[in-house]
């Protein structure tokens, strides 16, 4: 089916969407920050990404979006705590096609 990168801090949670994609046939590779889900991105060339938006480090999901949105036109969810309106028009407006709260 693909690969799909999720580029997720908590482990707990992305450990749940890794299990749920590979259930239903996708290859799943995690990163847990910006930097190292920039590379996994433009190393496997996913069909999809799957972003939060508060990562530790430098780089926050915002910045990965914009950047992977400069060179990529794969789809790109947003799956973050940040449930403000005014994050949510950022990262639909940095290019995120989804943008979905964590409940």
């Amino acid at each position: 089916m693909g690969t799909i990168v999720v580029v997720e801090d908590d482990t707990n949670i992305a450990d749940l969407v890794d299990m749920y994609l590979r259930r239903e046939g996708f290859r799943v590779i995690q990163a847990g920050t910006g930097e190292t889900g920039l590379a996994a991105i433009d190393r496997e060339r996913p069909r999809m990404v799957i972003l939060d938006v508060g990562l530790p480090g430098s780089i926050d999901g915002l910045e990965v979006c914009r950047r992977v949105r400069a060179k990529q036109t794969v789809p790109v969810l947003m799956l973050t705590a940040r449930d403000g309106e005014v994050d949510r028009i950022l990262g639909l407006e940095l290019g995120a096609d989804d943008y979905v709260t964590k409940p």
